[in-house]
This record gives structure tokens, C-alpha cells and sequence, in this order.
């Protein structure tokens, strides 16, 4: 038996799970940064919701490259994100957490370069603490930014 046809069913499943773990983003808004005949550069902004922890949304803003090649996805865009993460509603866990854990991506381009967003555990001062940065595969980015909710009174954040 072919040993690679055996493994597709299971990392199909594997991808599909890691697809389903991962927040969906929903664009906000935007703002024309600069004008090109095809498509303009603009500043996005998405939101999604901590999949594990109901009451939280994130917000993001990024950068998005228009002209002709970001009219056809091809453009790389730029590595700065920023987020902003804050209580919204009723703090509910869908599970223990983990101390750190990859909540969002999102491709930045064709290949190979990512905006992701993790969430860490502050478990001294009972806050959950959100960071966003740009990944490549051979070069990433030290852009980063920061953002913080700490847990309403009585509220404590199950660890695993």
C-alpha cells in the first residue's frame, strides 16, 4: 500500500482542525492611503473573536498593498499590524487555556508570509495579553504590537 495515500485522509483532517481552531476575521472599515489606477494602497481593519474566550474581540489594523498587483494578490504587504483586544461582553472560557497559544492568521502574501496573533497567559495578574507580528519563512519581522484584558472580579482563567 501506497504510504502517502494512507497519510492525505489524516492531514487533510489535521489541516481542517487547525482551520477550525483559528478565528475568522471581519472587516470593519477602511481607508485610502494612497491612490493607484487600479486599486488603492489602504489600512484595513478586521476584528475576530477569541475562539476560547467568549467576551473578547481583537481588533486589528494592517496595511494593504493595491495597484496591479495587489489587485491580482500577488502584492507583499507590509509587516506593521497593530491590535487592540477588549472585553465586549460577558467573560465565559470554551475550555482550560493553555499559557500561550496561536489564535489568528491571516496570509500577507503569495508566499509564505503571515500575520499572526498569539495569546498569552498572565496568570499573576489574571490578564490575557495578545500579541501581533508577521512571520516569513526564511526572514520575519520585529514588528510586533501589544494589547491587554485583564479578567473582570471573581473572574479566574482556567489553565490546563
Amino acid at each position: 500500500m501506497n504510504h502517502r495515500c494512507a497519510l492525505a485522509p489524516a492531514l487533510l483532517g489535521v489541516a481542517f482542525a487547525l482551520r477550525l481552531s483559528s478565528a475568522m476575521a471581519e472587516p470593519i472599515g477602511d481607508v485610502n492611503t494612497a491612490f493607484h489606477l487600479v486599486k488603492s494602497d489602504k489600512i484595513e481593519v478586521e476584528a475576530f473573536d477569541d475562539p476560547m474566550v467568549h467576551g473578547v474581540t481583537c481588533y486589528v489594523s494592517r496595511a494593504k498593498r493595491g495597484g496591479l498587483s495587489g489587485a491580482l494578490g500577488v502584492a507583499e504587504d507590509k509587516s506593521e499590524a497593530s491590535i487592540a483586544c477588549r472585553q465586549v461582553g460577558p467573560i465565559s472560557f470554551a475550555g482550560p487555556l493553555v499559557h500561550q497559544e496561536d489564535i489568528f492568521s491571516e496570509s500577507l502574501s503569495i508566499l509564505f508570509k503571515r500575520l499572526r496573533v498569539v495569546r498569552m497567559v498572565d496568570e499573576k495578574r489574571q490578564t490575557l495579553v495578545y500579541l501581533s507580528y508577521s512571520d516569513r519563512l526564511i526572514d520575519g519581522s520585529p514588528k510586533n504590537s501589544v494589547t491587554a484584558v485583564p479578567m473582570p472580579a471573581n473572574t479566574r482563567i482556567p489553565l490546563r
